[in-house]
């Protein structure tokens, strides 16, 4: 089967999770610029259409699949901390509290066509002493993530529930992109 799918993403998750479907693909890091305010389902899905969108228009005729995740917490997005301070911050708030992870999926396929989604799961932390975050944030894990942790890495010692799905937290959640690819004729 020639690879028809592109996925416009960096995010070496994304990459690993993409395949698991047993579809061949190419991975393209898309050029696009990000919004970073707005409410949490729009701007996932404008983001994912984005990155989309800006490696389609490099490779017309190919399928492309783009993704975009933030954690929302309280009315405020919690994107990749500028720096350790910021991932303190941001661990800060998440501990003993829930607070929202959202994808937006977007996939243009070769005809051009948009099929933009949106998934949100749930997730409650546990109460995180200062101890726990200085270990955390010494590990370097939390620099290029979005709300400042890997639930799939150590960060999943601090996750004491998960409503929704757990691959949307890691940053691609696979049910619905299962839906789309059976959409687009690419898996059955």
């Amino acid at each position: 089967m020639a690879q028809t799918l592109i996925l416009a993403s960096s995010s070496p998750r994304r990459k690993e999770l993409m395949s698991l479907t047993g579809i061949p693909f190419e991975v393209i890091t898309a050029d696009a610029e990000e919004l970073k305010t707005g409410e949490p389902q729009a701007l996932v899905m404008e983001n994912a259409r984005r990155k989309a969108r800006a490696v389609w228009e490099k490779h017309p005729g190919r399928m492309v699949l783009g993704a975009d995740t933030i954690v929302y917490q309280d009315g405020r997005v919690l994107g990749k901390p500028r720096n350790d301070a910021d991932a303190r911050d941001m661990l800060t708030n998440l501990s003993d509290h829930w607070h929202s992870v959202f994808t937006g999926v977007c996939l243009i396929g070769e005809d051009g066509r948009e099929d933009v989604r949106c998934d949100e799961a749930r997730v409650q932390f546990v109460k995180l002493t200062d101890q726990d975050i200085d270990w955390y944030i010494a590990s370097g894990e939390p620099r290029d993530k979005a709300g400042a942790y890997a639930v799939q890495g150590r960060a999943g010692m601090f996750v004491s529930c998960i409503e929704g799905s757990y691959s949307n937290v890691i940053g691609l959640p696979m049910h619905l992109v299962r839906e789309m690819l059976i959409s687009a004729g690419l898996f059955k």
